[in-house]
């Protein structure tokens, strides 16, 4: 049974969020615990979901994809075979870092990572507008990341 989160658990989730490579000993000693309560408490937070996943995050620029895209779509149509059709050829193209239904003048904003605009240029013309539904696409490119990925407020 997934048990609520005390103020011991809230802080654990900080520091992980802080430093993915935090060992346990270092987050047992900043939150009060004993190393085996400590990681106690970080396996619960999986299992319950709380932490999905760890991954390293990878500077952009050191491996080529500097250029981030964000690219609203509009479909043909609005059925829920139409989105599922895209959203299942959205995951397979693995420059799509995000893709999100949205309210309002599109139907997806997807976050795209290419090298340069002629590299998207090619991705644009060769796989973007062949996803299956697309009547519309209109491109952003940006030109200063002021906050991306930051920490989740809790």
């Amino acid at each position: 049974m997934e048990q609520p989160l005390d103020r011991i658990d809230q802080k654990i989730l900080r520091l992980l969020q802080s430093d993915g490579r935090m060992g346990n000993a270092e987050i047992a000693k900043r939150v009060n615990v004993s190393p085996a309560t400590c990681h106690r408490r970080i396996q619960r937070l999986f299992d319950d979901g709380y932490i999905s996943s760890v991954r390293a995050m990878i500077d952009p620029k050191k491996v080529e994809r500097g250029a981030l895209v964000m690219l609203g779509v509009v479909l043909d149509r609005s059925t829920p075979e139409s989105f599922a059709e895209f959203e299942n050829a959205c995951r397979k193209l693995p420059f799509i870092l995000d893709c999100h239904l949205v309210a309002g003048d599109f139907d997806y904003f997807l976050k795209i990572r290419v090298s340069d605009m002629a590299n998207f240029n090619h991705l644009h013309g060769d796989q973007l507008i062949a996803l299956p539904g697309i009547r519309q696409t209109r491109t952003f490119f940006v030109m200063k990341e002021v906050v991306d990925n930051a920490p989740l407020a809790f």
